[in-house]
């Protein structure tokens, strides 16, 4: 299809970004009075944010690593608070009769 079917095309603006990997990418934007061009985009290549200036670009975002319900509880208490907790809990539970008598296997 030629130029005539479709119709003209818009003007294009290329902006180049770099990572902090040294990768290069260079998407075009459509050119208009309402253009925003982004001051990041991401790396095709490893993801990592790039930024339009090659001597400082972005800094990979810092994530933290996964938290188990436990680590999240130990966080909020301490050793001692949460050893009494679980002796009011064994109580509170042999009080009622749960935990008396022998054990499965025994």
């Amino acid at each position: 299809m030629g130029e005539a079917e479709r119709g003209e095309t818009a003007p294009r603006v290329t902006v180049t970004y770099w990572c902090a990997n040294g990768h290069e990418t260079t998407p075009s934007f459509a050119h208009d009075d309402a253009l925003e061009v982004p001051a990041e985009w991401d790396c095709p290549r490893c993801g990592l944010p790039a930024g339009q200036d090659r001597e400082n670009p972005p800094e990979a975002p810092r994530t933290e690593p996964y938290k188990t319900h436990l680590a999240y509880v130990k966080e909020r208490r301490s050793e001692q608070a949460g050893a009494e907790l679980l002796d009011e809990a064994l109580k509170a539970m042999r009080g009622r009769g749960i935990g008396k008598g022998p054990r499965a296997g025994d």
